[in-house]
């Protein structure tokens, strides 16, 4: 029991006479930003009432506020800067005992993303100025600086030579000359601070921006929908097209005799609601873009048709075509023919037909030609017409025998397409057959598919009709008639030969010719 006693209370002397030892934290080495607050703590064990003290190894001012606390003491530096990359120095003394650590502060400046500045003036075929800002950077002769446009490299700089000790913020500046094509392509700037032996992040920062170039206007062009071939009392919309960033100003003017009047249109559409015959004309479609201060204008030759392209035989149709140029345009009209080639018909700005028929159908060109070229702009008229030529056949004849293969066939012709009715009237009463193509065909006839038959053709203008009576005659009765007809020249005919017989044997020869002439 006593030795255990002993070893106890020597442990506890041991124990009480423990070794005198400090330590540094964070130890070694500190990265720290330029602003950042740094905190070294000095701690001592072993000692009882330890003495601490800071200093750097250089003469310049410690840069901080030492704290003691007993058996620890800070160092704090709230916003450590350039000033502050040393190596600190912990002294701890304790009786006649002394130790010392040491720590390295090393400090660096790169808190923020650069900053992109594009000239105000961003038109097309100019030349535009691209400065990139990196705010605060140490060390500077570290800096790398890359200009981007999309993946390709527009511009690379450093700064090697720079020596400064301080964070400053460095520019870069590049020009180039925008296009069309760079709209929505993304300017970048690549600042990199690539610091091998620290530790810190990032080491790379990004800021990109969209380009979008001023132009314009250009390509501008008028899309005529549904055509540029108006009808009476239909609508059509004229769309102005152009390329132009920022968006134009549109103004539509309309050319009238040798005047120029503004129509009552502020957007890239200007319709005309129901078109007439004054509406026909050059639409001038004004574009322009403020910003570049550049306009652009662009013509559209617009063909009216009265009362409209579907017109009815015997009304009047005009057609007018205007177009625009210097020198003034010649213009014609012409026709496609069956062949499909353009035959020359007027030559004058409105063509008039009278009375018009169904053989005016077609498509009909306008053409406007000077010494410089020319335009053309096409309408197809459609001539309505009710049913006419209405032809109603039997084959192989009205009169047919029976039993006879017989086909009943209507034909006529009308625009809109006419629809073919085929009805046979017998006693009174009218029953419609089911035709094929305008045919109706009777495999056998019969003496009850004679009577009289009826081909009606119509649409919505009219219609006509045409009639025919079908005969059909009984084999047995033809028999019988051909027995009469026989019968009937063969009796007189025996009677004279057995006449010419009986004057013969009393006169022993006799003259048929002689006797005749004698009755005569």
């Amino acid at each position: 029991v006593l030795g255990s006693m002993f070893v106890i209370l020597l442990l506890l002397v041991v124990d009480g006479f423990k070794a005198f030892e400090m330590e540094i934290t964070p130890a070694n080495r500190i990265v720290a930003q330029m602003g950042d607050a740094v905190v070294l703590t000095c701690n001592a064990t072993g000692c009882a009432s330890p003495s601490f003290s800071w200093r750097i190894q250089t003469d310049n001012p410690l840069g901080g506020t030492a704290t003691h606390h007993g058996t620890y003491s800070t160092l704090t530096m709230s916003a450590v800067n350039i000033n502050n990359a040393h190596d600190y120095l912990c002294t701890v003394c304790c009786k006649d005992e002394k130790k010392e650590k040491s720590v390295k502060i090393e400090v660096y400046s790169f808190p923020s993303d650069p900053v992109i500045e594009i000239s105000a003036s961003l038109a097309a075929g100019e030349q535009t100025i691209v400065t990139c800002k990196i705010p605060h950077v140490y060390p500077s002769d570290r800096l790398e600086v890359f200009l981007k446009k999309g993946d390709h490299v527009l511009h690379e700089q450093n700064f090697y030579e720079d020596h400064s000790t301080n964070a400053e913020t460095k520019t870069v500046t590049y020009s180039f000359n925008l296009t069309t094509e760079d709209i929505g392509k993304e300017i970048s700037c690549v600042a990199k601070l690539p610091i091998a032996d620290m530790n810190f992040e990032p080491k790379e920062r990004v800021t990109s921006q969209k380009l979008n170039a001023n132009f314009g206007p250009k390509n501008t062009v008028i899309i005529a929908s549904p055509s540029n071939s108006a009808m009476e009392g239909h609508s059509i919309n004229l769309t102005c097209v152009t390329d132009s960033n920022p968006p134009p100003q549109i103004v539509w003017r309309r050319q009238v005799a040798d005047k120029i009047v503004q129509c009552a249109s502020e957007n890239n559409v200007l319709t005309i609601p129901e078109a007439h015959f004054t509406d026909s004309g050059i639409y001038i479609c004004e574009v322009t873009n403020l910003l570049t201060n550049k306009t652009e204008k662009a013509t559209n030759t617009v063909i009216s048709v009265i009362p409209a392209a579907v017109v009815k035989e015997g009304e009047t149709v005009t057609m007018k075509c205007s177009s625009s140029g210097n020198p003034t345009p010649v213009i014609s009209w012409k026709k496609k023919t069956a062949t499909g080639e353009s035959e020359k018909i007027f030559e004058d700005a409105t063509l008039t037909i009278e009375n018009i028929k169904s053989q005016d159908l077609g498509l009909y060109e306008c053409e406007a030609r000077n010494q410089f070229g020319g335009e053309e702009r096409a309408v197809k008229l459609l001539v309505q017409a009710p049913p006419k030529n209405t032809t109603l056949k039997i084959f192989p004849s009205n009169a047919v025998k029976q039993g006879e293969r017989v086909t009943i066939s209507c034909t006529s012709t009308g625009v809109p397409t006419v629809q073919i009715t085929l009805r046979k009237k017998t006693d009174g009463a009218i029953t419609t057959l089911e035709t094929q193509d305008g045919k109706y065909t009777l495999e056998s006839v019969l003496l009850k598919d004679a009577g009289i038959y009826e081909c009606v053709s119509s649409n919505e203008l009219g219609e006509e009709s045409q009639h025919l009576v079908l005969d059909v005659k009984d084999q047995m009765m033809l028999v019988i008639i051909a027995f009469s007809c026989v019968t009937a020249i063969a009796v007189p005919v025996v009677a004279i030969l057995i006449y010419v017989s009986r004057q013969a044997k009393i006169n022993g020869s006799y003259s048929l010719v002689k006797a005749l002439r004698l009755k005569v």
